[in-house]
């Protein structure tokens, strides 16, 4: 997985703003609700980002991937071994986080995002 890829992948994504939290965190949100973060520091080499439920234990299970420090129990994973996806996964992974919180967002969000308003 190329980290900067994802980067420009999530950062592209529709509605997607990107902030710094935490003083060295890159987070990426939709309607103001993240879907994956990553580390300022680009020697970092980690991301980690929102997954589906069924999803958490099979990933989890794979070596170079584990349950996110402090999101875990929201089913967030962290990516620690870019090399234990390939940019296809990854760009799959993180399409669908986007997907998991814009879903959840309110329908006048949602509208608000898809038709480009406010």
């Amino acid at each position: 997985m190329n980290l900067n890829k994802a980067k420009k992948l999530c950062a592209g994504l529709p509605g997607a703003t990107q902030d710094v939290k935490w003083e060295s965190s890159l987070v990426f949100s939709v309607g103001g609700k993240m879907f994956a973060a990553t580390s300022t520091d680009p020697k970092a080499g980690r991301i980690s980002f929102k997954v589906d439920d069924d999803a958490f234990l099979a990933l989890t299970d794979r070596p170079g991937i584990i349950p996110a420090p402090y999101l875990a129990r929201a089913k967030w994973v962290q990516i620690d071994d870019l090399k234990a996806v390939s940019d296809e996964e990854a760009a799959a992974l993180l399409r669908r986080a986007h997907e998991i919180i814009f879903g959840k967002l309110t329908k006048k969000l949602q509208k608000d995002i898809t038709e480009g308003g406010p």
